[in-house]
């Protein structure tokens, strides 16, 4: 069988690992500058509003967070009910309480400062949603109450799902323009949900347009092109990484058919604070070693490009699920973020991921979700 060993991080799990303990001591040494804080607060929302402390390793939270809105109350909002997953743990009941509490106080008070941003034509769905999770809250408390933990975490999910729901409403246009240097290439504006079928089960995973437009509209083209139907998963480490993508035959990528040539991706990565990604170098190359990542290998099942060797340009069709080992990934030393493109992560079906195999096949991946906002390219591809 044939192995593209050239794509994805050959030595990177050992060169993580012994390199782990150099980095957190660069880091601890610069930690304490003055220059390492903003405190004029001119952040953008996806910045400001980034927990911090341990890494988020909820890829749907890490969705939520990526979406590019300034609405300071559906933040509040959110941010409440995101935190009652790590009080649950230590089963704090009361402090839970008082999340639930000051959600409840936003949704009653502030309701209008939410529909501000919501366009006027999606106001009705707006309020509805509104309406929903005021009333999802009560069940949420009642779960509390009861001190039942499971039920708590599925009564916070579905208000989570709907704040975030209520969060995309207030996405009317794409947030920034791609340069025109890839407008040869398709680009996702927006997000869509792909679901992806093996004999050994279902997995779903939302793309994010608005973190990685090149990227994640490549890989939509190709999904909705049937490319990755009866593909195998070329390489498969436990605790580590899942990849596929790569064509029959010589190639190891995706030859356009039009132009008869490889469709080249460039990396490509939001940085926190930014209005727009970074294009065709690494953060470490562009000397911005501590900024982090809208999306972060910190989420089990993180979506990412492949590429091959040390062409950061060089990616096409191959991509890998990150499987989340956390001495690998502690928040803000990994050495993952900023040199591999992040595109989506997995949001069911996590447990298939750990099943896979070298060798087992996608049966077919499928777009079910947000096709309409592939934009196809403006003149046929050429690398």
């Amino acid at each position: 069988m044939r192995h593209s060993k050239v794509f994805l991080l050959n030595g990177y799990k050992r060169l993580i690992k012994t390199s782990l303990l150099a980095l957190l001591l660069v880091t601890l040494s610069v930690g304490l500058s003055g220059a390492w804080w903003d405190l004029g607060g001119s952040q953008d929302a996806r910045e400001s509003r980034l927990p911090v402390g341990n890494a988020i390793t909820d890829g749907q939270a890490l969705l939520r967070y990526a979406l590019p809105i300034k609405n300071q109350p559906i933040r509040d909002v959110q941010e409440s009910l995101e935190d009652i997953s790590d009080k649950l743990r230590g089963k704090r009941w009361n402090p839970i309480n008082g999340d639930i509490s000051k959600a409840a106080v936003i949704l009653r008070t502030r309701a209008d400062k939410i529909l501000v941003d919501i366009p006027q034509a999606k106001q009705p769905q707006a309020e509805a949603l509104i309406a929903e999770l005021s009333n999802g809250l009560d069940d949420l408390r009642a779960a509390v109450e009861e001190e039942d933990k499971e039920k708590t975490l599925i009564e916070r999910g579905k208000l989570l799902s709907q704040v975030g729901e209520l969060e995309e409403l207030m996405l009317d246009e794409f947030p920034f323009e791609v340069p025109s240097e890839y407008s040869n290439l398709p680009q996702l504006k927006g997000r869509a949900t792909v679901e992806m079928t093996t004999e050994k089960g279902k997995v779903t995973m939302v793309v994010d347009g608005y973190s990685a437009p090149v990227t994640a509209g490549n890989f939509v083209d190709l999904v909705q092109r049937g490319f990755y139907d009866n593909l195998e998963f070329i390489r498969a480490e436990d605790f580590y990484v899942l990849q596929t993508g790569d064509p029959a035959g010589a190639e190891e990528g995706f030859i356009d058919p039009q132009t008869g040539e490889y469709r080249a991706i460039p990396l490509e990565v939001l940085v926190r604070g930014d209005s727009k990604p970074i294009y065709g170098i690494t953060l470490e190359e562009a000397g911005r070693y501590r900024d982090q990542p809208v999306l972060p290998f910190s989420a089990y099942g993180a979506l990412a490009m492949a590429r091959p060797g040390d062409d950061v340009n060089g990616g096409s069709s191959q991509f890998f699920f990150f499987l989340f080992e956390p001495e690998l990934t502690p928040a803000g030393l990994n050495l993952l973020d900023g040199r591999y493109t992040i595109f989506g992560y997995v949001v069911d079906g996590k447990e298939v991921l750990g099943k896979l195999k070298e060798g087992d096949v996608i049966e077919a991946m499928k777009v079910k979700k947000g096709a309409e906002n592939l934009v196809e390219p403006q003149v046929a591809s050429k690398a």
